[in-house]
């Protein structure tokens, strides 16, 4: 099966220098025992993930923030304290859907998780995985953008591991998975998301950016500062004005071994989807994680989605 028309590894990787703040507009907190660097004066740094609504308000009065009013807040013990969940008030989001190789899959998730989920298969010898690129311009912890890779699995306990438990779980909007990668490019995120989630974060340059035809993710390689990968997305047209609910739930390992679930629940406003092979075009380089892409045997595109507004609230983590 050929794939090259969408995913190519003659992509020319200029080096492009890291955008960050300068020291100035920084502040140093103490999260987990760590110096953090915050966004100096930011939400993160006056509320600390439990920011009133007022201040959201008066940061962006164009946010809708009638869902996160439904929604209370209590303290947790993360391995920090914080607040659950936490919220993303203004979000966007492309994703790819692809097959991959099962067997691979199945080696990268460890043998306590695949006691509880394993990788649905689409046919014989293929599993799922999701590409999705973040852009979280207004949340709890500042703005960040993010990469996830993750294994789409069943539900813990259920025997369904073919295309129809993928389709239950599609048509339920209900969707589980196993979290491969998840760069970012802030180091509260990162800090965060290790300590408190359970979840694979490390620290990189990511750009978001938009065309008048497109979506583009540049990841860039945390050692040589080249673009690693980059994910561009169509805007498909024929937005959905209807609002929908998906949650999206994870099972890893926690920091003494056990198992653990977490999940969010995410409120999309416009949003599109497209199966067709042109949606979508993948450039991987020599970069560590596009040799991590590459392992994978990406094969069909299964489905491509295109959010460009969603809200989300991301609950800490708990026992399986």
């Amino acid at each position: 099966m050929t794939i090259h028309s969408r995913i190519s590894t003659d992509f020319a990787a200029p080096a492009v220098p890291r955008a960050t703040l300068p020291d100035s507009q920084m502040a140093t907190i103490s999260l987990a025992g760590l110096a953090v660097p915050v966004v100096k004066g930011g939400l993160y740094d006056r509320y600390r993930s439990n920011p009133p609504l007022s201040a959201i308000a008066a940061e962006d009065p164009d946010i809708d923030l009638s869902w996160f009013r439904q929604i209370g807040k209590e303290k947790v013990d993360m391995g920090f304290e914080s607040f659950s969940p936490n919220f993303y008030y203004r979000s966007r989001r492309i994703t790819a859907v692809f097959t991959a190789d099962l067997q691979r899959l199945q080696d990268l998730m460890p043998s306590k998780v695949l006691e509880a989920v394993h990788p649905l298969r689409i046919w014989p010898g293929r599993g799922l995985v999701a590409l999705t690129a973040y852009a979280y311009d207004c949340c709890d912890n500042d703005s960040y953008n993010e990469i996830g890779l993750s294994v789409i699995t069943s539900r813990p306990g259920s025997t369904g591991r073919g295309p129809f438990a993928l389709l239950s779980q599609s048509l339920s909007s209900d969707l589980w998975g196993y979290v491969l990668q998840l760069p970012v490019n802030t180091e509260l995120a990162r800090v965060r998301g290790v300590v408190g989630y359970n979840l694979p974060k490390w620290r990189t340059d990511i750009r978001y950016r938009e065309t008048e035809k497109s979506v583009i993710a540049e990841i860039f390689d945390s050692e040589t500062s080249r673009i690693d990968v980059m994910f561009e997305g169509r805007k498909l047209g024929r937005l959905s004005n209807r609002g929908s609910l998906v949650t999206n739930s994870f099972t890893n390992l926690d920091h003494q071994g056990q198992l653990t679930t977490g999940h969010a629940i995410s409120r999309q406003f416009g949003h599109a989807s497209s199966s067709h092979a042109d949606s979508v075009k993948i450039h991987l380089t020599e970069g560590g994680l596009s040799a991590y892409i590459k392992a994978l045997k990406l094969g069909r595109l299964v489905r491509y989605e295109y959010v460009p507004l969603f809200q989300s609230a991301l609950y800490a983590p708990r026992p399986l």
